[in-house]
């Protein structure tokens, strides 16, 4: 039996020995105890040094490694990796140890580090120990060896490696997986946006070098670096291919147009040749004269397509070109220019507006009975609670074209006075959002007329002008010329603020110069009202320009005295840097230093914005900084607010980063908190999240509350009980505080909003600032981040709309039609189902309130409870049949609401517990296109493996192209329920409600009639 080392004593003295042979069984035995005796051999480890650096030595490389490990095991990480890089081969990376572990994590570390420094150094090259590298290379190698490919691929980007990067991905069996895998990476973790870019040039050229290149993903990397021409090579050689060619083109096309860049979409666009012969009409080159429902048309097909109308009836319809192209062009170039017509149409975006339009109006589920109940709750002197009831009208039938409530309540809107009457009209902007062919007839009634101010109140004319920006947001080619006529013909500050929101909106990013300098001019009029909006639309027109007119900016906000010009103006100049990053940083230090607060309040929503969604460590150590020891409130709550916009592509971080803060003393901080959370978690019914919010709701200060309500909201957007039973606690917290008199009206503007916002477009939206493909909808981003300027400005609110998005799944064939078929969502169908539509109350004593919302499997603690619930349920189920009909009639926006006989104040029923029913619930659905998908729930989205149509790439929501595998069968389309586009002038548009067989099509109202 071995005897029991128990001391390394013996050896240690062996070490002061002379003969070589005795120091070499002392290293090597002291190396395989270390890990056991390092505290006694930690006394000897400068004679172990000392055989180091003897170079007589001929074992120095094993007296490193010993000494290696010492340190280690002392804590002294630098010098243990300091000897080990003297241990030469005598290291041994494939050992399965903690030693080397983090021995090889020090190296990485340390070796990244000087590689950044270097290649971001002024110096020609900052030295580097070639044995580090030889130690990182090692490393590197022996994970493409083993095939742990992703790790190696991970290593050579931290390390700038993009050598071994190209090889790790070239040598792996899934070379496109790993291209695909590299992209998220780089735009998860490689902080330096100039880095990034090499990465994704080595990718394109990756993709390029394929046998079958990956076209959807070049693009993508090519929209990054902004490369337009590339783009447009591409789309021109696919369309000049077979039709699989074309409808891959056209894919491309709607994926970028779902990143909202609208100048690299234009400029792409731009590029393309323009058509050589005539093409048929199709929906994105209609005249406004044109018939929305035209739909029925079948391009470029040469078949005879069959359409089904509203009312079932199959119709045959023939191809419009069949008849064949002109005598002077063949029938390749006519199909080629008929394919340019549509990626044109898709690029410039009235394709997919138009599409999405359709969709948010024919499956509209506005409940119109939370409106009405909010508001008879609202008393008639509080104009804060009637102007947010407006908002969230508007917000809650976003893009739905839906304005029934507006034309019910004419009289009560008539309340309205001054700014409340902008709002009022500008609202009907975010109604009609998408409607570019008709956005200036439908606001025809309250616009200045014929290029100058009529005879309407200025302020519902200045609330058309930036009615009209909210209508062809990102998309104002066609409006930019009114709104700039209408700009320069006035000089009253109203309508100049309208227009100035309105021209930021239509021409958001394009750095137009002749519009930066007729707004420049407004703001040198040095009007406080004017100059706020003109501050903030030279920041939409310059949106991630990083130009140096923000310097100018930056000057005329030290010149003037109006504290609202300068926050409009802090705002624009953060969004000149929106997505520069560390290009950003000198600005950034200068606002941040600046003494002026409202100007350090603009550095926090300047670096909000430049580091938006990396979750650069720099940037949110920099904000926690500020969101602790600023002097200014104000400067604070932006600060934890800003930690929102850095984090939200990584939403379940997010909770955790401010949750202390979200505790703090200030409440200004808990606001900013709860802003936070819900900017980076909206949408994702993130549980940790509602945790955060839920005790800020009760909140013992208003605003706070306020906010809370609002994030929540935005957090639990589009998400129902069966996936998170805390939305009906939360829908009937907001009833409580809408319905109750004593309720702050901070707090009761809070509940109105955070209602319009949960049901937000006919419930058929949610938000999200990051598309499919993970990159940032900078509409979506810069809506999200003016509309938090509302803490100064009411109208801003509307902004919210911005960062609204369809979940739609539209399958579109070859034509850009929607075809008839089905698909299947795996999962059941409760767990995305829209919210029960809420019922009138069957009784009107307030005493009697408590018993008018069914709970018994939470409040059953009798029999007699039990049976008395059980009896008031049999009641209600008498009258199912009718207020069924009621609710799901109005919610599709096709009757005129809820019976005028319901009396003022009727609490909303959102526990139908009676309607449930008992049988087994099926544990999948069959969905037909379009239909709403929402993000969750599209990982549960199936094709049937029988379906005529399959997708140009796998996909479970959004515009999918469909490739036919029936072409020589006739197609079946789905005909639209798009609002009519003929439009009375002088009117508010009366078609947003299909005509009925009783009484036909409803008459056009009168426009609104404000009385100040």
């Amino acid at each position: 039996m071995a005897a029991v080392i128990t001391s390394a004593s013996g050896l240690l003295a062996m070490l002061n020995e002379e003969n070589h042979t005795l120091r070499l069984h002392a290293l090597t035995n002291l190396d395989r105890l270390v890990d056991i005796f390092w505290p006694e051999i930690s006394t000897s480890v400068s004679v172990i040094e000392s055989l180091y650096e003897d170079e007589d030595f001929g074992e120095r490389q094993l007296a490193a490694l010993v000494a290696s490990k010492v340190f280690y095991y002392l804590g002294e990480l630098n010098d243990s990796l300091s000897y080990a890089l003297g241990a030469g081969p005598s290291f041994n990376v494939s050992e399965d140890s903690d030693y080397v572990h983090a021995l090889l994590a020090k190296a990485i570390d340390e070796y990244a580090h000087l590689r950044t420094a270097a290649a971001e150094s002024s110096k020609e090259s900052v030295e580097i120990d070639p044995r580090l590298e030889l130690i990182v290379e090692r490393m590197l190698n022996k994970c493409i060896l083993e095939g742990r490919f992703q790790q190696a691929l991970g290593v050579a980007l931290e390390c700038r490696r993009l050598d071994k990067l190209q090889e790790a991905v070239l040598k792996s069996d899934n070379v496109a997986g790993m291209l695909l895998y590299c992209i998220n990476v780089s735009q998860s973790f490689v902080s330096r946006r100039e880095y990034r870019c090499e990465v994704f040039r080595l990718l394109v050229k990756l993709y390029q070098e394929l046998p079958s290149p990956d076209y959807l993903s070049i693009c993508q990397c090519l929209m990054f670096l902004d490369e337009h021409g590339s783009v447009s090579s591409i789309l021109e050689n696919l369309l000049k291919g077979d039709k699989d060619n074309a409808l891959l083109a056209y894919q491309i096309a709607f994926d970028l147009y779902e990143n909202e860049y609208q100048a690299f979409l234009l400029n792409v666009r731009n590029q393309l040749p323009e058509p050589k012969n005539r093409v048929p009409k199709s929906p994105h080159n209609r005249q406004p004269s044109d018939d929305v429902h035209g739909d029925n048309d079948n391009v470029a097909s040469g078949q005879t397509s069959v359409v089904m109308d509203t009312a079932g009836d199959v119709q045959m319809t023939e191809d419009p070109i069949s008849d064949g192209p002109t005598d002077e062009v063949d029938a390749k170039e006519a199909t080629y220019a008929e394919r340019l017509a549509k990626i044109k149409g898709i690029l410039s975006g009235a394709t997919p507006i138009h599409l999405l339009l359709q969709f948010l109006y024919s499956h509209n589920r506005s409940d119109l009975l939370i409106l009405k109940t909010i508001k008879q709750s609202v008393e008639m002197r509080n104009s804060v609670c009637h102007s947010a009831t407006i908002y969230a009208n508007a917000l809650m039938h976003a893009g739905t074209t839906a304005d029934t409530f507006l034309r019910e309540n004419l009289e009560w809107l008539s309340r309205a006075t001054n700014w409340a009457k902008f709002s009022a009209t500008a609202g009907l902007g975010v109604i009609h959002r998408g409607h570019l062919q008709q956005g200036r007839s439908l606001m025809a009634p309250y616009l200045p007329q014929n290029g100058a101010t009529g005879g309407g109140s200025p302020f519902s004319e200045g609330g058309a002008l930036y009615a009209l920006g909210l209508i062809h947001a990102n998309h104002g080619e066609g409006i930019k010329p009114f709104l700039r006529e209408s700009l320069r013909n006035t000089s009253v500050e109203v309508i100049q603020h309208g227009a100035c929101l309105g021209l930021g909106l239509a021409a958001l990013g394009t750095a137009d110069e002749e519009i930066f300098e007729e707004v420049k001019s407004v703001l040198y009029s040095d009007s406080a009202v004017a100059g706020e909006a003109a501050g903030i639309s030279m920041g939409l027109l310059m949106v991630g320009t990083a130009s140096e007119k923000a310097g100018d900016m930056l000057t005329y906000a030290h010149d003037t005295q109006h504290e609202k010009i300068i926050r409009g103006l802090a705002l624009g100049i953060a969004l000149t840097v929106y997505g520069r990053e560390e290009e950003a940083d000198t600005l950034i230090e200068q606002m941040t230093r600046d003494q002026d607060p409202i100007l350090r309040y603009g550095g926090m929503y300047a670096l909000a914005l430049a580091y938006r969604g990396t979750s650069n460590n720099k940037a949110i150590r920099r904000l926690l900084h500020f969101a602790v020891s600023d002097v200014s409130d104000d400067v604070r709550r932006t600060a934890v607010l800003a930690l929102g916009f850095v984090l939200y592509s990584e939403p379940e971080q997010t909770p955790r980063v401010v949750s202390l803060l979200s505790e703090s003393y200030n409440p200004h901080v808990r606001y900013g908190a709860a802003l936070a959370v819900g900017i980076s978690c909206a949408g994702t019914g993130l549980s940790e999240a509602i945790s955060l919010l839920e005790p800020l709701t009760s909140d013992v200060v208003d605003f706070v509350r306020q906010g809370a309500l609002i994030a929540m909201a935005m957090v639990l957007v589009q998400t129902n009980e069966s996936r998170e039973p805390r939305v009906g606690n939360f829908r009937r917290q907001l009833e409580k505080i809408i319905l109750d008199k004593h309720e702050d009206t901070m707090s009761k503007m809070g509940a109105i909003l955070a209602s319009g916002i949960l049901d937000a477009g006919g419930r058929n939206v949610t938000i999200k600032v990051l598309s499919r493909t993970k990159h940032d909808r900078m509409t979506a981003v810069i809506g999200m981040a003016v509309f938090t300027q509302f803490w100064y400005w009411y109208p801003l609110i509307y902004f919210m709309s911005l960062s609204f998005t369809p979940t739609a799944f539209i399958g579109l064939n070859h034509d850009l039609k929607v075809p008839k078929f089905e698909f299947l969502s795996d999962v059941k169908p409760s767990m995305f189902e829209y919210p029960c539509p809420t019922a009138p109350s069957t009784t009107t004593s307030a005493a009697k309130l408590p018993t008018a919302v069914l709970s018994t499997s939470v409040r059953a603690k009798s029999r007699a409870k039990k049976e008395a619930d059980i009896k008031l349920a049999g009641e209600k189920a008498s009258m199912a049949d009718v207020n069924t009909n009621v609710s799901a009639n109005g919610s599709a926006g096709a009757t005129k609401g809820p019976s005028s006989s319901d009396k003022d104040g009727e609490p909303m029923q959102v526990d139908n517990t009676f309607e449930k029913k008992t049988e087994a619930e099926p544990s999948s659905e069959v969905l037909k296109n379009p239909a709403r998908v929402v993000p969750a729930q599209e990982k549960y989205i199936k094709f049937f493996e029988e379906s005529r149509y399959v997708p140009i790439k796998p996909a479970r929501s959004g515009f999918i192209m469909l490739r036919d595998m029936q072409p020589s069968e006739p197609e079946v389309l789905v005909s639209s329920d798009a609002p009519a586009s003929s439009v009375s002038a002088g009117s508010v548009p009366s078609t947003q409600l299909p005509a009925t067989a009783e009484d036909g099509e409803p008459q056009p109202p009168q426009p609104f009639e404000f009385h100040a």
